[in-house]
């Protein structure tokens, strides 16, 4: 494969990809874009596009277990996917005029602000969810919650991040979608949103595909066995490991832009 670094390392990385896209309902992109750039060193608008196809395949092979299980509310998450496509495919066909440093300072900002939010979620008491008949078709879609999917889909194509930290909270708060519900839908949109952002990015950016194959395959298992092991596994815990993991790629970008660290 054309400019991989340590090819092994990086598909090995990418079950942890999709594991944590499986598990938590987002947070996948942000270990998918480092990857490319810094272990396959893909250039950083080429490696944008690419997380997007990898983390939207992933998500959809946890969106079906999920559905199966019953926990996707497909009529908040149709329309709300719908609408972040729209933001997603029309910022991507515009990225080329981002400079890429902008791009990956948003991409470091958007990695830490989602940390705060996963530790602080993680530190407060679960309250007590609802009955799977309201879980299956409680929640609704509202005109506040289009425009955020309309920027959650710009964001998505400016940073290579399906924008499952956002999603989540606002189909819990603003739709009053049940919490495991929300991450099931979260990976429905996520799908929706990436893959029209990667379409927007075709003929714009060349793509390796057959990287882009290997490390979507390896990462459509790791989703597959997060999405098995939500019931099982302490979700607090997880996500407190996690967001530190994420703060220290946050604070690992900064001091690249500085250049502290190569």
């Amino acid at each position: 494969m054309e400019g991989v670094a340590h090819p092994v390392l990086g598909l090995a990385l990418g079950l942890l990809v999709g594991f944590v896209l499986g598990l938590l309902g987002g947070g996948g992109s942000i270990l998918a874009l480092p990857i490319f750039l810094y272990v396959f060193l893909v250039p950083t608008k080429p490696a944008i596009a690419m997380s997007l196809v990898v983390v939207g395949m992933s998500a959809f092979v946890g969106f079906l277990s999920h559905w199966r299980q019953g926990t996707v509310n497909l009529r908040v998450a149709v329309p709300f996917g719908l609408c972040a496509m729209v933001g997603a495919f029309a910022t991507a066909r515009l990225a080329h005029y981002v400079p890429e440093q902008a791009q990956l300072a948003l991409f470091g900002a958007f990695a830490v602000a989602a940390s705060v939010m996963m530790l602080r979620d993680s530190l407060r008491p679960l309250a007590p969810l609802p009955t799977e008949g309201r879980a299956a078709t409680g929640g609704h879609f509202t005109w506040p919650l289009a425009l955020q999917a309309l920027g959650v889909g710009v964001l998505t194509s400016l940073i290579g991040a399906g924008g499952g930290f956002v999603i989540v909270p606002a189909l819990v708060l603003l739709a009053h979608v049940p919490v495991k519900p929300a991450v099931g839908s979260s990976l429905l949109i996520i799908t929706m949103n990436s893959l029209s952002g990667f379409a927007g990015y075709i003929g714009q950016v060349p793509i390796q595909w057959g990287l882009v194959g290997s490390f979507t395959g390896v990462a459509a298992v790791g989703a597959l066995t997060g999405t098995r092991l939500v019931p099982h596994v302490p979700q607090a815990r997880i996500k407190q490991g996690f967001a530190v993991m994420i703060l220290l790629l946050g604070a690992y970008f900064a001091l690249r832009k500085l250049h502290v660290v190569p």
